[in-house]
């Protein structure tokens, strides 16, 4: 039976993630999960494409009746901020696409500007504001790419590392992904490719597309520097899809509720096809 063997919320996109043992699962995926972006002076989002040190900048959200969110980084003292969800709605550009935001303050620019060493400023999207992904069964998401909910089984890394190993490369780690949740059981790699519907915990989700890499899996998640050119080079040569090379897939939710790690993962048929339903 596959189960749920780690699970991460990513609250500031393109930034380290928070590992959890149990999480709730909202509408737009793991709470806090890519609340928070970060953009550059032209208000357009920055990423790790293109600002790895992204990967050594810490989140992490304090719920209660005021919501703040600490920044800790390399060689900086950290900064605190009181979340701003009523500030004014502005403009933000994500994939070139316009989506809102929030501002977060001077406090927190000052602080992501001196650790990333360019002009960069941070949004919170609005709570009210709910961005539709696309795919098989589309969604909604905070500032993900694509999916609310990135599920990577250790059968699939297990298989890219022996194929990386016969080449002579070293293994990367799972975080090179970015996955909210990672599930153990699954024998076959590749398998989280196959449901069209995944009930966990008291949450059920539908899927929506492989996920596509890109380079931030070049970027290694614990020194921030690119370290390319595995794992693409080698995903490229027997995980081609549209559009790229795939590894994960991507999920939308129907139904919110509670994850903990070692839940049961019960896989279901075409989409619309509920377990147990």
């Amino acid at each position: 039976m596959p189960r749920v063997v780690e699970l991460h919320s990513y609250p500031v996109k393109g930034c380290a993630g928070m590992s959890l043992t149990q999480a709730a699962l909202t509408p737009s995926g793991l709470a806090h999960d890519r609340d928070f972006m970060v953009v550059d002076r032209d208000w357009s989002f920055r990423s790790q494409r293109r600002d790895p040190r992204l990967a050594l900048i810490r989140p992490e959200v304090t719920a209660g009746p005021e919501e703040t969110l600490t920044l800790r980084g390399p060689g900086v003292e950290p900064v605190r901020i009181a979340v701003d969800t009523a500030g004014p709605r502005r403009e933000v550009a994500l994939f070139g696409r316009p989506t809102l935001g929030i501002d977060q303050g001077d406090a927190a620019a000052g602080w992501l500007s001196e650790v990333l060493g360019a002009p960069s400023r941070l949004v919170r999207m609005p709570p009210e504001h709910h961005r539709i992904t696309d795919g098989l069964t589309p969604g909604r998401a905070g500032y993900a790419d694509s999916g609310a909910v990135h599920v990577v089984s250790l059968a699939s890394l297990d298989l890219l590392n022996e194929r990386m190993a016969a080449r002579g490369g070293d293994p990367v780690a799972m975080s090179r992904f970015r996955p909210n949740v990672v599930a153990g059981g699954w024998a076959e790699p590749h398998a989280e490719d196959e449901p069209r519907d995944l009930s966990v915990g008291d949450a059920r989700l539908a899927f929506a597309k492989l996920a596509t890499r890109c380079a931030v899996c070049l970027v290694d998640q614990d020194t921030g520097e690119r370290a390319g050119p595995d794992p693409i080079r080698t995903l490229a040569g027997y995980r081609r899809a549209a559009g790229g090379v795939a590894f994960g897939a991507k999920f939308s939710v129907l139904t919110p509720g509670k994850l903990s790690v070692g839940d049961d993962i019960h896989a279901g048929g075409p989409a619309g096809q509920i377990p147990g339903s």
